[in-house]
């Protein structure tokens, strides 16, 4: 009878040892999870987790078109907010039937899940003449365009030429599918006198 009772404190001794042992480990687990000392590694907020060097990506239209192309020298992808930082970024707008329209600058980052494109440093907007509409160069610091809404605005000072005309002033909104440009402020327009 007592071999008996020897070995049951013996096994219940074994068992709340292993008890304390897991509950031990779990608390530690938790305090360990609660100041980021999981184990594993872990990106920070907003750490990059993947460049892509001279990239090129293209955006169809529902009739299988190009409907636009962002290209540039490097793209930093941060999935934090899940957007993209480029350098060197140029962004090539298609339409049938019209000119392409053109957009350079130094920097840019995208974001909104691939729907706006905010353009910084030394931007630059060409569209080629045609029969249809002028040639058109604009040129400001920043500008956020919309490519799947055909608009783009900035808050910014903008000089734009419009075949001839000169225009100048601060914050522009512009629908490139109505052809509508709104100038916020100082604007200033210099229209040359026609030819004799």
């Amino acid at each position: 009878m007592h071999k008996r009772t020897a070995h049951r404190w013996r096994t219940i001794i074994i068992v709340m040892a292993g008890v304390f042992f897991a509950l031990g480990s779990f608390w530690l687990l938790q305090v360990m999870n609660q100041n980021g000392l999981n184990g594993a590694p872990k990106l920070r907020d907003n750490e990059p987790d993947y460049f892509v060097d001279n990239f090129s990506v293209v955006r169809m239209t529902p009739a299988g078109q190009p409907a636009y192309i962002v290209s540039g020298i490097k793209l930093t992808h941060r999935p934090g907010d899940d957007s993209s930082d480029i350098d060197l970024p140029f962004v090539r707008k298609l339409a049938p039937g019209v000119p392409a329209t053109d957009v350079h600058a130094l920097h840019a980052r995208i974001d909104q899940n691939n729907s706006r494109v905010k353009l910084m440093d030394k931007v630059t907007v060409d569209r080629a003449a045609s029969a249809a509409a002028q040639g058109m160069n604009l040129k400001t610091e920043a500008l956020t365009v919309y490519p799947d809404n055909d608009r783009m605005e900035t808050d910014q000072p903008v000089e734009m030429l419009l075949g001839t005309t000169f225009m100048s002033g601060i914050g522009m909104s512009a629908n490139n599918a109505t052809r509508q440009i709104d100038v916020a402020q100082r604007v200033r327009i210099t229209i040359p006198p026609a030819p004799h």
